[in-house]
């Protein structure tokens, strides 16, 4: 079903909406299908295809073209990164707290030991607390996301880098969130591997791409035929990956109308804070299109259906799970466990407006109202 012009979509962080230039591409490509390893013109039309979009990628995070290698998307992308470091030989993993589950659960079933990179109430990573663990012996690997997919907070990797380079470890970015949203120079982030998602960025789903610096050599989970380089096996998807492309050059050309909406994210907050909300990571550098606020004894879950039924499609958190609401552990490792249940994400992008945010303001604000008449009524 596609989204109706009366309703309004601020879940961009969960997916946005397919960009036209991705689509035209996409469909581009869909009508003169090839495989980009055959040899006749149509092959070699198809590799171009992959290749264009292989720079446009590239360029998207400051990258030579070579760097990328293209996968199904943000969750292989890290998990393919936790394997490669882990056959370079490390011997433990650095989690912070907040990590989206496709780098946890990948962690969990590496047979490494993991420890825990705990955050501060805003949301960021305790640098001071990485330093003195990268001090124990064994070669880590640090995973520290560029943009939580929650609260927008923006993590301190480039000073991260530096300590992690210093204990000769392997630092993974998961900046599946970040892209498109704010400018990223990979080589002044100083990662060693970076996980990318076309459909967070305007791209289709199904397509992402794993970034892998000089230091890093990308090892195989899957084999079979010699695509990406050997890096990753099986047929490439060429109509997904040319509107990955597509995607992500128009959302580099964009990133400068990404701070209008911080001026939306921030009227907003200062409704919902009027009426006694609190704002996570309101103390930290944060994307521009995302706001993760709580209302106390408005249940997350509650809220997502409230305001469904009023044309405004919001999210609890991450979209990643079977579709049941939990109370978010990343507002838990911010120390806010009171909040966990409450805390709600609206997140906008490329198409949403002004008038969206607005809009959205004033169905939160009249299904606050109702729950508080309802309190006062059993009162």
């Amino acid at each position: 079903m596609s989204i109706r012009r009366t309703s309004v979509y601020l879940d961009y962080n969960a997916t946005a909406p397919l960009r036209p230039e991705a689509k035209e591409a996409l469909l581009r490509a869909l009508e003169s299908p090839a495989n980009p390893s055959s040899v006749h013109a149509a092959g070699r039309a198809a590799r171009d295809m992959v290749e264009r979009a292989r720079a446009e990628v590239a360029a998207l995070v400051g990258v030579p073209a070579g760097s990328v290698t293209f996968v199904s998307g943000g969750t292989e992308a890290n998990a393919l990164a936790i394997e490669s470091a882990k056959a370079a030989g490390v011997q433990r993993i650095i989690l912070s707290a907040v990590e989206h589950d496709a780098v946890t659960e990948t962690a969990k079933v590496s047979g490494l030991p993991i420890e825990i990179l705990p955050v501060d109430a805003d949301g960021v990573a305790d640098i001071g607390w990485l330093a003195q663990a990268l001090e124990a012996p064994g070669k880590a690997l640090v995973c520290l996301m560029l943009a939580n997919n929650e609260t927008g907070v923006i993590q301190l990797v480039a000073e991260a880098s530096v300590l992690v380079r210093a204990a000769d470890g392997w630092l993974h970015v998961d900046a599946v969130q970040a892209a498109g949203k704010i400018a990223i120079d990979f080589s002044a982030l100083g990662a060693d591997t970076m996980a990318l998602s076309a459909h967070k960025l305007g791209g289709p789903q199904g397509v992402g791409a794993l970034v892998a610096g000089t230091r890093a050599t990308v090892v195989r989970r899957q084999h079979g035929g010699g695509q990406e380089r050997g890096r990753r096996a099986g047929t490439e998807n060429v109509a997904g990956i040319a509107a990955f492309g597509a995607a992500a050059r128009a959302a580099q050309e964009s990133l400068a109308s990404m701070v209008e909406l911080s001026h939306w994210r921030d009227a907003l907050a200062e409704r919902v804070k009027a009426q006694g909300a609190v704002v996570l990571g309101e103390g930290a550098q944060r994307l521009p299109q995302t706001l993760c606020f709580a209302g106390e004894g408005f249940g997350s879950e509650v809220q997502v259906m409230t305001m469904d039924l009023a044309g405004v499609m919001v999210s609890a958190g991450s979209a990643c799970s079977s579709g049941k609401v939990k109370a978010s552990r990343v507002v838990e490792a911010m120390g806010r466990s009171d909040l966990a249940p409450f805390a709600l994400r609206v997140s906008g992008g490329w198409a949403s407006t002004e008038d969206d945010w607005i809009k959205c303001g004033d169905a939160w604000l009249a299904a606050w109202k109702r729950i508080g008449a309802r309190r006062r009524e059993v009162a």
